[in-house]
């Protein structure tokens, strides 16, 4: 595998990047309603008192520590969800023992990625015929300061294996260990594309919502158009 300090190290430039969430679930707006972490704090602890299913919405805190959330950018909670709501079963730069933020450098690219992740999972649930999934588009800036440029790797390398994480999560787990802020990388759904996979949301500058894409099932995604604007 290669080693990450064979990777070059982006000076700092600010970029624009996209993202897909699924509309079902729509963020906790507790983050971007403070300006910093004591005041989080205390209105958490105010919410808790009337709200008891705020652990749940909030996630696990304990798993991201106060001072690498971005308190006071627009769109605060759209940055700590990823850290916050792991998925257990991992992804490709993660175990599941960890939270990603993953960003791609065009919104076409985020849909081709989350496609490809939709018909894998819903291929596996019996008897799901039919179905519509609607997800909101967020336009994202950040500053890629300190991160790895794990392009450099060639598309050939196992890292970038389609279905096996195995070699790509040995990476995430150098650059998660090695306190680097995240890694650009080839996109594996949508050729000549980029993403990125932070380890930390504290390089995010703004999450702005943009337009609403309905993906439909029929066995496996079928279609996918733009269904609003922001």
């Amino acid at each position: 595998m290669v080693s990450l300090s064979e990777l070059a190290t982006f000076a700092g430039e600010p970029l624009q990047a996209y993202r897909l969430v699924n509309s079902k679930f729509p963020p906790v707006a507790l983050f971007d309603d403070v300006a910093d972490a004591d005041a989080f704090e205390v209105l958490y602890q105010i919410q808790a008192l009337t709200n008891p299913r705020l652990n749940n919405e909030v996630g696990r805190l304990e798993l991201i520590p106060r001072r690498e959330i971005p308190f006071g950018i627009p769109g605060c909670s759209y940055t700590t969800a990823p850290f916050t709501h792991v998925n257990p079963a991992g992804s490709r730069f993660s175990d599941g023992s960890f939270g990603v933020l993953y960003l791609a450098d065009s919104m076409e690219t985020a849909l081709a990625e989350v496609r490809h992740h939709q018909s894998l999972y819903w291929s596996n649930v019996p008897s799901l015929n039919y179905e519509r999934f609607v997800f909101r588009g967020l336009s994202c800036s950040f500053v890629d300061a300190a991160m790895k440029d794990a392009a450099a790797i060639a598309v050939t390398d196992p890292v970038y294996a389609p279905d096996d994480y195995t070699h790509s999560r040995l990476l995430g787990r150098s650059v998660k260990e090695a306190g680097c802020p995240g890694i650009r990388y080839h996109s594996v759904r949508m050729r000549g594309s980029y993403c990125w996979a932070l380890m930390t949301p504290r390089p995010m500058l703004s999450v702005i919502q943009a337009a609403h894409y309905e993906m439909v099932w029929n066995g496996q995604v079928t279609s996918v158009s733009k269904i609003s604007e922001a």
